[in-house]
């Protein structure tokens, strides 16, 4: 029985990824001994919670130390500082985004899809995410094929390309965005087990034309118009009105439900410092957000840590109590980024009017969420563009700083130069990474694996 297949494959799945997270299944009613009765809201609440993982983890410390957010102070850490990435340091963060989301999307989508919109159209907008994290850090990754050992047998996926991946996430999330736009009578159970918007279509619906602004924007390289011409209609259709629209990962403050970066420091204390890139910007403009991005030093200041692992300084600042609390929310999807796509899509359309409006909104939005005020100071200068003073430099900076640790940054510098960063000097390679390297796992089992060694290789979004 495929339902039954399912259904035991997802349980020895949810205590692989879950053990320990109680309060993430407190509404997941799932006896592991009667695998007939597993639900769409306890396999949702797998996919969210591996999903937070993949959002707040080794993705995103390792694409901060490479654009400089972060730096490698200790333990492995140094070597990812100095860009010695070797095939089997990113098997977690793989098996992470295949195994524990793509194959349980799709075991939603054929076990309860079909009575359940809801469910199938939030579980399609995060494999389109998690696939979106893949492609931007490995290139051509497993999409039309992956996940499919089970229905399909399919056991070595063939490798598709990014240029069809981006096509692809854009057809899955206009599918998500007609499932949830489908009567509530239309589904057996309201969606349980999401922790991110609680279950309301609406929301989802946001954040899929969200992503679809994303994946458009990403295409700048490529198409530049039809870039920013759909990434603005896609932003359109979002509608965002505020922060209340924001898709954050969740966590909680007990065992494995702890914010990633607030865990990785308690365990690992001392292993990741803050940038002096970073820092030494924040502080030369005064920014209002440093404060709650970073912790002071031992002597009461904010330090950051040189790009060379051989000049580090372990007593540097840590990651601050906005983002490195034990419950702190992780971001994923949120208002400022939206604004900073319209800022960039409509400068690359021409309209620099409402570039520069869009810019100074989202550089307000940030600090007013960040601080919790505006800051008038600041803002005279570093929000108040015209049509004439915005640019391309400008608005990726200031996105550079709102979004601070989000994977996203790393493929916004990659598509444009900016911020401009000088490598590690001492780094394994002669600059910046720009892929990873396949997983060990891959290359040598799955023979359509498209082995990649080279991590200063172009992904097809980054053409000159």
């Amino acid at each position: 029985m495929k339902t039954t297949k399912h259904t035991i494959i997802y349980i020895l799945l949810l205590v692989v990824t879950l053990s320990g997270c109680k309060k993430y299944l407190d509404d997941a009613s799932v006896n592991p001994n009667d695998p007939e009765k597993a639900t769409p809201g306890s396999l949702l609440a797998n996919i969210e919670v591996a999903t937070f993982s993949n959002t707040s983890g080794n993705l995103a410390r390792r694409s901060g130390i490479f654009i400089q957010q972060l730096a490698g102070t200790d333990g492995q850490m140094i070597e990812l500082a100095n860009y010695q990435i070797l095939e089997g340091d990113v098997t977690n963060e793989w098996t992470g985004i295949y195994n524990n989301v793509v194959i349980n999307c799709n075991i939603m989508n054929a076990d309860f899809g079909e009575k359940n919109p809801y469910f199938n159209g939030i579980a399609k907008v995060l494999k389109a995410y998690n696939i979106g994290l893949a492609t931007t850090n490995w290139g051509d990754v497993p999409y039309t094929e992956a996940g499919k050992g089970l229905s399909d047998d399919i056991m070595a996926p063939k490798y598709d390309t990014q240029q069809s991946i981006y096509a692809s996430l854009q057809t899955l999330l206009s599918e998500a965005i007609a499932d949830l736009e489908k009567p509530a009578e239309a589904n057996d159970y309201f969606p349980t087990g999401d922790f991110i918007h609680g279950g309301d279509p609406a929301k989802w619906i946001k954040t899929a034309w969200l992503l679809k602004a994303r994946y458009a924007n990403h295409l700048s390289q490529r198409n530049a118009g039809e870039s920013a011409s759909l990434a603005l209609q896609y932003l359109e259709n979002a509608g965002l009105t505020g922060t209340e629209d924001d898709a954050n990962a969740v966590f909680g403050e007990n065992g494995n439900e702890l914010n990633q970066w607030y865990a990785f420091e308690a365990n690992r204390g001392g292993y990741i410092r803050m940038g002096a890139y970073f820092i030494d910007t924040l502080k030369a403009s005064n920014d209002p957000r440093l404060p709650f991005y970073a912790t002071t030093d031992n002597d009461g200041l904010y330090t950051g840590s040189d790009v060379d692992p051989g000049l580090a300084n372990i007593a540097a600042s840590a990651v601050g109590t906005y983002f490195g609390s034990a419950n702190s929310p992780a971001p994923m999807a949120t208002y400022v980024e939206a604004l900073f796509i319209k800022a960039e899509a409509n400068l690359r359309a021409g309209n620099t009017a409402e570039a520069a409006t869009a810019y100074n909104d989202a550089v307000k939005a940030s600090i007013s969420q960040i601080t919790g005020a505006s800051d008038a100071a600041y803002e005279a200068v570093f929000a108040n563009e015209t049509s004439e003073s915005v640019n391309l430099s400008k608005i990726m900076y200031q996105k550079y700083v709102a979004l601070f640790t989000q994977n996203e940054v790393w493929t916004d510098w990659r598509r444009t130069g900016f911020p401009q960063l000088e490598p590690n000097p001492s780094g394994f390679v002669s600059g910046i990474p720009t892929i990873l390297p396949t997983p060990q796992e891959e290359r040598l089992y799955n023979p359509n694996a498209v082995n990649v060694t080279n991590v200063l290789n172009k992904i097809w979004i980054d053409a000159d």
